[in-house]
């Protein structure tokens, strides 16, 4: 006799997603490799243990990573076989609470984007003169557990989902010193059902209460960022003062210095305020010169790539060591980087694709730097830009941004 009905085939569905979204190893230092070596077995062990009401999620690994704002940010990576255990509990979850959600709120949801988030914010800029950018404080690790199980009851009564649910927001962390850390609060940045729990304690906390207590102000949410758009300042630091006490209400902050009023001025709006720009999903919102289909010169209140953005994908370029891969062929060079440039130009060029050309620029200098090391006779500069050039105009599929308009603008 079974506890619990879980269809076996809900396991190995569960594998294969995981397998999809790929990810590094938990704290027991098994690959996703090496956990489909003995695949069967492992996932008779978790199906055996589901179903039976003895699964206990073992502790997350802890790993700090440098966050782009500056700071550092804490993601828990659970075991494979745990993110497994994870993704059937989020297949019986997502159908049941994906419908409850706002049309607004667009992260860690199918068929919603940050894309759409941009586009419906840069169009109600366009309307609205003011906009409140809100960011909650650590959202993550702060989500009360009570809180968040209540709204979980309010709509799931499949007894082992909520079982597991509160078993893994009770996992400890282990740090990188071996250290184990009893957890009170949050839900782990890195986990597979944390995303939706996220958004439904957010449903609750905001998007529902944005809804019955703010119905005329529109807004877009990705996880812990918003932004919500007023008519008048008035109303702008009226929103604000109701949204700290609803933050308070729900055991949440919003973050002192990047929860703000911003005035979206352009070339039309002549009033004057200290915030005239705002960030929100890797773009900054502020006047820009731009042109009608007719040619006509007009200043408009558009998002663009932001500094920080471009500082971090800079970064990474560096961090690539192009210079020192002159053991690849111009090929295998593609292959490698290509991927990771196309995803870039496909989010940042969306809006003002000019405003990427420093980093395709920063690109294309490390991509003459490996032209110097790999052939002897291309060390001088000149020689070498030359050959890329010959080289971008014979195959400019090798790398996207040897497009005409992309190369030549970037350099």
């Amino acid at each position: 006799m079974r506890s619990y009905e879980i269809p076996k085939k809900t396991v190995l569905q569960a594998f294969k997603k995981v397998k999809e979204n790929k990810g590094s190893e938990g704290i027991d230092d098994i690959s996703l490799k090496e956990f489909e070596a003995d695949l069967k077995n492992n996932l008779y062990k978790i199906w055996n243990r589901m179903t039976s009401g003895s699964y206990f999620p073992p502790p997350v690994k802890a790993i700090e990573i440098e966050k782009k704002s500056g700071g550092k940010r804490v993601l828990g990576i659970p075991t494979v076989g745990d993110r497994v255990a994870q993704m059937v509990a989020k297949i019986y979850l997502n159908p049941i609470v994906e419908p409850l959600f706002h049309r607004d709120s667009y992260g860690y949801r199918e068929r919603k984007s940050a894309i759409g988030a941009l586009e419906v914010t840069r169009e109600r800029c366009w309307k609205y003169d003011w906009v409140l950018e809100v960011d909650i404080k650590g959202l993550f690790d702060n989500i009360d557990h009570e809180l968040l199980m209540e709204t979980v009851r309010k709509h799931v009564d499949i007894p082992w989902l909520l079982l597991y649910i509160e078993r893994w927001l009770k996992a400890p962390f282990q740090t990188q010193s071996g250290r184990i850390e009893e957890r009170s609060k949050g839900t782990p940045q890195g986990g597979v059902i944390s995303p939706v729990l996220a958004n439904l304690f957010m449903h609750y906390a905001f998007d529902k209460w944005m809804e019955s207590d703010h119905p005329a102000i529109p807004f877009a949410r990705y996880a812990d960022d918003a932004v919500i758009h007023c008519e008048t300042l008035e109303e702008a630091k009226l929103i604000l003062e109701s949204l700290k006490t609803r933050m308070e209400e729900w055991k949440l902050e919003l973050h002192p210095e990047k929860t703000r009023i911003v005035y979206c001025k352009d070339g039309k709006r002549k009033g004057e305020y200290p915030n005239t720009s705002f960030d929100f999903l890797g773009y900054t919102f502020r006047v820009r010169r731009c042109a009608d289909k007719m040619g006509r010169i007009f200043y408009g209140f558009n998002p663009a790539v932001s500094e920080q953005a471009k500082k971090s994908m800079k970064q990474r370029i560096r961090r690539m060591r192009l210079q020192t891969k002159s053991y690849l062929s111009i090929e295998e060079l593609s292959r490698v980087i290509d991927p990771i440039i196309r995803g870039w130009i496909n989010y940042y060029g969306r809006f003002h694709i000019s405003e990427t050309y420093t980093v395709l620029y920063h690109l294309n200098r490390a991509l003459v730097q490996w032209v110097r090391n790999k052939y002897k006779k291309r060390k001088g500069l000149v020689r070498a830009r030359e050959w890329l050039k010959r080289l971008a105009q014979r195959q400019p599929e090798l790398f996207v941004q040897w497009t005409k308009e992309i190369y030549y603008a970037a350099g």
